[in-house]
């Protein structure tokens, strides 16, 4: 196996074809700046955040700083790696027809105290 460095994971090209299969800029998550960072650093990032290689400069310690939420993400790299990670590890809606349970013994639909009464007119 090929030890990994900084130059060849900037020089893959990052994807998640997992949560965007048909790529970043397709999304509409992700502005066309955004989705370039993300696909020309985001292995670097991934390798970084995961602990498969050290970060070697200034740069590489100012997006684990970011990524780990340690400071306020400066650069377009940092802001578009935090936007991917709230993206992926935002919670995950219902599925289309609800989670309520609306059996008929819920006392707020059926209370017997509350029944209404109609009184007819005999003309």
């Amino acid at each position: 196996m090929a030890k990994l460095n900084r130059d060849t994971l900037l020089s893959q090209m990052f994807a998640d074809p997992k949560n965007y299969p048909y790529g970043f800029s397709r999304s509409g998550d992700f502005s066309i700046n955004e989705s370039k960072a993300l696909v020309q650093s985001g292995c670097l990032i991934a390798a970084l955040v995961d602990g498969l290689i050290a970060p070697e400069t200034i740069e590489d310690n100012e997006l684990l700083a970011a990524a780990f939420a340690k400071k306020e993400p400066q650069t377009p790299t940092e802001k578009a790696w935090v936007k991917y990670q709230k993206r992926i590890n935002r919670p995950k809606l219902g599925n289309i027809y609800g989670t309520h349970n609306t059996s008929l013994e819920d006392e707020d639909i059926v209370d017997e105290d509350n029944d209404i009464e109609i009184e007819l007119d005999d003309e």
